[in-house]
């Protein structure tokens, strides 16, 4: 994030925020998930049921197995209401790689899928289509002592989620893809894995199952699938940035196979970039002290030309660094490291509890995130709304991904999105939700509130119950 000469009329902040509707998206589902025992484990798919060429039968293979046996009934329920015609089964198979144990003799004529040698699936997971002259083609390959890996760091169900995404390309396979560009179709392939998990998450799968929280690993998976920051968004093997991905997980995931048939095309917004020459010393972050100079400089505008859309006045509340213990309010001391006090009209941040330490792990658009929430607070107050409950969280959150995408697009004066920033709302939201101290009333897991800031960016200030 940088700023930039203060340039843009209020008029260019009216048209971003009427524009932000058009960057496509629905308002967020709050599916809560299915209790289970502790295993979180359904019945297991028997190895002869459905083989696994060259597979140990570890934890990796289980629940790679149960996950691509869900997966075909799930498509074969879902691709005719959805693409118009029957689902036809994988014909290559599905092979599983242990890079540290290569046997030849377990795959046909020593080779995986597409007759491609063992090697290649090293450190991944591909789906191949099938070409003429090539054995095996239209087949699913994976690492398993890689997914094992991202499973100790991210959780049980991460293997299940590679195997829905590569799943998303044998779909891809069946009916072509939205367009001829790496991220289109990586993260057209995302939404397809979130509207399995949705699936999965409400009971319905017969080997797998997910818990609520669970759902945050899954998100924080995402990160380490994410390209690195400052790749461009036409680079050939480019798969999107975190937010470009988490966004098309939980756009599948809230609303199902045929929004991710349809919103993958030309007009799909991405926040991936290249960064600008001015970036590239500083990763995109700005100093910590210009970040709380831009907190100062774009949310009264923001507000200010949201407000007046509304034919409204919008009375800027003071913003008050503090360090530790939070200024009296209403008589006593408020125990959270964000605060909006109505009595004085002031939004108030923990420098040292919060705001340095997000800087600092995050980037500098994490602390412009958080300080936006209680301020987002402060304009409900004024609007006569609740600004101390759950739904006004849940609001505030949703206002702060408006304001994020009329940042994006250009139409608050002063300040630039740099490659990157927008997953440091995702970080930020996603590591503080179960924080009594900076997200007391919300009552939502980190994937809700991240999914509840992805609505405010898609559909803008129309999705975040305000009344606009």
């Amino acid at each position: 994030m940088t700023s930039k000469p203060r340039r843009a009329l209020l008029g260019a902040v009216l048209g971003a925020l009427v524009a932000s509707v058009a960057l496509t998206g629905c308002a967020a589902t709050l599916i809560e998930g299915v209790a289970t025992p502790e295993s979180g484990a359904r019945a297991d798919v028997a190895p002869a049921d459905f083989p696994i060429i060259g597979a140990a039968d570890d934890d990796v293979d289980v629940s790679a197995r149960n996950a691509l046996a869900d997966l075909n009934t799930y498509w074969a329920e879902q691709f005719p209401d959805t693409f118009g015609e029957p689902f036809t089964p994988l014909t290559g198979g599905y092979f599983s790689v242990d890079p540290d144990d290569l046997d030849p003799a377990r795959y046909p004529d020593g080779r995986i899928g597409c007759g491609q040698e063992i090697e290649a699936v090293t450190g991944n997971a591909f789906y191949c289509t099938s070409e003429p002259g090539e054995p095996d083609g239209d087949a699913i390959q994976y690492d398993r002592a890689f997914l094992g890996e991202l499973a100790d760091g991210y959780g049980r169900f991460i293997p299940a989620l590679v195997m829905a995404h590569e799943f998303g390309h044998a779909v891809q396979g069946r009916v072509g893809y939205p367009i001829e560009r790496s991220i289109n179709v990586e993260t057209q392939a995302d939404c397809f894995a979130g509207a399995w998990t949705a699936w999965v998450a409400a009971g319905d799968a017969p080997h797998n199952s997910i818990r609520p929280g669970e759902l945050d690993d899954v998100l924080r998976g995402y990160l380490l699938l994410r390209d690195p920051v400052g790749t461009g968004v036409g680079e050939s093997q480019a798969h999107g940035s975190y937010f470009d991905r988490v966004s098309a997980f939980q756009q599948g995931f809230d609303d199902g196979p045929v929004a991710c048939r349809d919103a993958f095309g030309e007009e799909r917004v991405f926040t991936q970039g290249r960064f600008r020459d001015e970036d590239l010393l500083t990763g995109g972050d700005a100093p910590y002290a210009e970040a709380q100079e831009l907190i100062e400089a774009t949310l009264p505008v923001f507000w200010t030309a949201a407000f007046q859309a509304r034919g409204e006045t919008f009375q800027p509340p003071r913003v008050q660094p503090f360090s530790g213990t939070a200024p009296e309010c209403s008589g006593g001391e408020p125990t959270t490291d964000l605060v909006w006090c109505a009595e004085d009209a002031t939004v108030g941040y923990d420098e040292t509890d919060l705001a340095r330490p997000i800087y600092d792990a995050f980037g500098d658009y994490a602390v412009l995130t958080a300080v936006s929430i209680p301020y987002a607070l402060a304009a409900r107050e004024q609007l006569g709304l609740s600004a101390d409950d759950e739904a006004a969280i849940r609001s505030a959150v949703c206002l702060t991904g408006a304001y994020t995408a009329s940042v994006l697009q250009g139409g608050i004066p002063g300040i630039q999105i740099s490659p990157g920033d927008v997953d440091e709302s995702v970080q930020f939201l996603l590591e503080s939700s179960s924080d009594p101290a900076v997200l007391d009333e919300s009552g939502l897991t980190g994937f809700q509130l991240v999914d509840v800031f992805r609505s405010g960016v898609f559909d803008g200030l129309a999705a975040c119950d305000i009344g606009a």
